[in-house]
């Protein structure tokens, strides 16, 4: 006698529904994860990657214009192509410089803050008009760590600012889409340390960092008594430390600005590190008549070449006496062409 085919028939039913589920969930597994976190703490964290591709024919040809690398063989220079994003050489920034605390350190700071905005306004649109090949970008150089004649708690004669400050710089800057420059004076403290503290501004894409040998005593003298040196190793500490933010965070390169007006306020010159994660001006930062303007950029800066020059204008020591500050015009026809100008 045949057994009825019902109860087969059902098993083989619910075997095929099993065996539809399973590839079911295969299926989903191999999906991507689309479920949106609601937490703040992971939405930061997943950065945008930068894209690489560079287009090095463009990139080339404005480093020899820059350089004018025909009629200056010193300046025919092989660095590392920069990731893509960066922004040199294709803006020159106008920066102003200075500090909250003190209307006597610079610009920033000695104005009230509209006046100061507008004004460095003009400034950029006067480059702008003396130089149509580039962008011209504005700038807030804010000095972040102060050098100090006296050691203060921590015995290192030097004045970290309030973060709140720092925050302010940058609120200003926002209002009129510039970048931003966080300085260090390390006094006799280490560009590590004080570089480390700013981390949480280097993450920002818009802010990039400036260090100044002049207040770097590794004599245990007291900063303004003499003028400080920081080696190619100090410097290399914070191009490190930026390449490892720029990694780290997927952002666009860095800038990292190094003050000089003499040789010796930076050593080993030709062992200073460039990588595409970091772009690197030597900025001249002396003051007084042209001529010897002229002659601290040729000896301090043009003799020493490391990637991308920059050039300081003080609104009152360059016009002291009958001397007067140079124009963007004037300035324009050093050799390299200064990317950088920073006014004090």
């Amino acid at each position: 006698m045949r057994k009825p085919l019902v109860p087969f028939l059902a098993l083989l039913f619910i075997g095929l529904i099993l065996l539809c589920a399973i590839g079911c969930n295969k299926a989903k597994a191999n999906k991507p994860n689309t479920v949106k976190h609601k937490s703040k703490a992971l939405k930061t964290s997943v950065k945008t990657p930068v894209n690489f591709e560079l287009d090095t024919l463009d990139y080339n040809r404005r480093m020899a214009a820059m350089y004018q690398a025909d009629s200056v063989p010193a300046w025919q220079l092989k660095t590392p192509y920069p990731l893509k994003g960066a922004l040199l050489p294709y803006n020159r920034i106008i920066a102003f410089y200075g500090n909250l605390y003190s209307k006597r350190m610079g610009i920033l700071g000695e104005l009230p803050k509209d006046e100061m905005l507008q004004k460095l306004q003009e400034e950029v649109a006067a480059w702008k008009a003396a130089d149509t090949t580039v962008n011209t970008i504005p700038a807030l150089h804010y000095i972040a760590v102060s050098a100090q004649s006296k050691p203060g708690k921590a015995n290192l004669y030097h004045m970290r600012m309030p973060f709140k400050q720092i925050d302010t710089i940058i609120s200003w800057a926002k209002t009129i889409n510039a970048i931003v420059f966080l300085d260090v004076q390390i006094g006799q403290g280490t560009i590590k340390d004080e570089v480390t503290q700013l981390l949480p501004y280097l993450k920002l894409p818009n802010v990039h960092l400036g260090i100044d040998p002049e207040f770097a005593m590794k004599d245990g003298r007291i900063p303004g008594t003499k003028v400080g040196t920081l080696s190619a190793t100090e410097i290399n500490d914070a191009v490190n430390i930026l390449t490892k933010v720029v990694q780290e965070n997927h952002l666009t390169p860095k800038i990292l600005i190094v003050h000089r007006f003499t040789k010796k306020m930076v050593t080993e010159y030709q062992n200073i590190k460039t990588c595409p994660e970091v772009q690197i001006v030597m900025n001249m930062d002396g003051f007084g008549s042209k001529a010897l303007k002229r002659a601290t950029y040729k000896n301090a800066i043009f003799s020493e070449p490391v990637q991308f020059t920059g050039f300081k204008l003080f609104y009152k020591n360059d016009n002291a006496g009958t001397n007067t500050m140079y124009s963007p015009e004037e300035v324009l026809q050093y050799k390299p062409i200064p990317m950088y100008i920073q006014y004090q």
